[in-house]
């Protein structure tokens, strides 16, 4: 069937759209880029091609080690909000106990206070246990404060699972806790999968809460490293876009290999 011209004119100005919002997107990938691939003089006179910026992002910070701090602060992080939110989830959403709405409301409300409100009593409170400047401090804020969107995820997706399924399970002698872990953890793996990789993106990217528990050189994360590159008087912007190349890379390719079950486990929980 032939197209009306309006109908090709609406396709054409969507089209069209489509491709600014995807130039304006891409452009500072492009940027960051260009620019590391380039020495400070280089990029100054916005021509040429060196990999000096590379050796001073690797002579000013150990990235391999701030690499793997932040490997092992996002994997904490992520399995404990992952465990907690979905034995949280199970339990609001399956289990009937007195008090469950206002418990539920309790941990909604936490998705609604500002990170910049609690941070000084988040830190108070890791100082009092002596885990500022360790990981672990890091992986418990990180935990507390991805918990409760995941929680609120995880009961949203287990609700649109039949209870069926469970009296079944109990009818053929199965405990709580076996209906949980061979039933229900299997059937919420798209949902599970969504979670980890938000808080995996979420958890790499972050400053804030690296500048303030992971002072010291030795548990500095990735990101908290790049942000002692720049100096009072000058920012190394080429050796920036290096680390921040490096930096985006983990999070990129989570991202690319889990873009399918994220896709997944979002719809199916906005149709459940």
């Amino acid at each position: 069937m032939r197209r009306s011209p309006l109908t090709r004119i609406s396709r054409g100005l969507t089209f069209l759209v489509l491709c600014v919002v995807v130039i304006v997107m891409l452009f500072p990938f492009y940027f960051m880029v260009v620019t590391a691939f380039r020495s400070y003089d280089q990029y100054l006179l916005g021509s040429g091609f060196s990999l000096e910026s590379w050796g001073v992002l690797f002579d000013h910070i150990p990235v391999a080690r701030q690499l793997l701090n932040s490997t092992l602060v996002t994997g904490g992080a992520v399995l404990l909000i992952v465990i907690v939110s979905t034995l949280g989830g199970f339990a609001f959403a399956k289990l009937e106990f007195r008090g469950s709405a206002t418990v539920l409301l309790a941990v909604l409300a936490g998705m609604m206070i500002p990170m910049q409100s609690i941070i000084i009593p988040e830190f108070v409170n890791i100082a009092s246990l002596g885990l500022v400047n360790r990981l672990l401090g890091a992986v418990l804020v990180y935990a507390a404060l991805g918990a409760p969107f995941a929680t609120y995820l995880m009961t949203t997706y287990f609700r649109g699972i039949p209870t069926e399924l469970i009296e079944a399970s109990v009818m053929d002698g199965a405990s709580y806790w076996q209906i949980f872990l061979r039933v229900m953890v299997p059937l919420a793996v798209p949902a599970i999968t969504t979670v980890a990789v938000l808080q995996v993106i979420q958890i790499w990217g972050d400053l804030l809460v690296g500048l303030l528990f992971l002072q010291q050189p030795d548990v500095r994360t990735i990101t908290v490293g790049l942000a002692t590159l720049q100096t009072s008087r000058m920012v190394n912007v080429p050796a920036l876009m290096a680390g921040s190349i490096v930096s985006a890379l983990p999070a990129i390719i989570v991202y690319l290999v889990f873009q399918r079950n994220l896709i997944r486990g979002l719809t199916m929980g906005v149709g459940k």
